[in-house]
């Protein structure tokens, strides 16, 4: 699987899972609601940066956000 489009199934499930809207994380982010949808999507490449932000809005480690979808962590 391509890495952005990782990174974006992982958003997603991510912001489910702590019961946030798209425009609730963009706030909490300091993001465009927009660039929240797509990243989501895999429209969008993510910096470093974005990683961190979206990372810290959640309050999970960035790198959760990269993992490969395994039984465990579904």
């Amino acid at each position: 699987m391509d890495t952005v489009t990782l990174f974006g199934d992982n958003l997603r499930r991510a912001r489910n899972a702590a019961d946030l809207s798209q425009e609730e994380l963009a706030f909490r982010a300091g993001m465009k609601r927009s660039y929240v949808s797509d990243m989501e999507r895999g429209t969008r490449n993510p910096t470093v940066r974005a990683l961190g932000r979206i990372a810290n809005a959640l309050e999970i480690p960035p790198h959760t956000l990269l993992l490969p979808l395994t039984k465990s962590n579904r």
